[in-house]
């Protein structure tokens, strides 16, 4: 029997062709801001609020422009696990910060794919494919 997907959002933070990732605490895989959908909860809400625990900017849900959904075999977990993130493009001239569960930013390119799961070379290829980013 498949196993479900796991549903998450996340959010696209695009300054100068570079788009906002982050690493955890002692790992070195980057990965878009954002995390599980929780139950009664909307897409745009989670990334508004993954936005908040994870990097300390506070967001509108409703002001959040969904660019697209990935599909993609899940970082970390087993063969046939599928995640389908939700990403939404974040407008704000707040400052990021990391959080107590993130252990740096980075503001990437294409050029970073190498480092990124699937889904987050995924993220990257469409947004490069949109022209915004490098």
């Amino acid at each position: 029997m498949p196993l479900p997907d796991l549903l998450v959002a996340a959010i696209a933070l695009i300054r100068d062709r570079r788009v906002l990732m982050v690493t955890a605490r002692e790992r070195e895989v980057h990965y878009m801001p954002g995390g599980k959908i929780d139950a009664g909860e909307t897409a745009a809400e989670a990334a508004a609020r993954e936005a908040f625990e994870e990097v300390a900017l506070e967001l509108d849900p409703a002001a959040l422009e969904e660019l697209f959904e990935v599909r993609t075999q899940a970082h970390g977990e087993p063969d046939g696990r599928f995640v389908r993130m939700r990403v939404f493009r974040a407008v704000t001239d707040a400052s990021p910060r990391a959080s107590a569960e993130v252990g740096a930013l980075h503001w990437v390119t294409t050029g970073d794919a190498d480092r990124c799961p699937p889904a987050g070379r995924e993220v990257l290829r469409r947004l490069a494919d949109a022209d915004l980013i490098d």
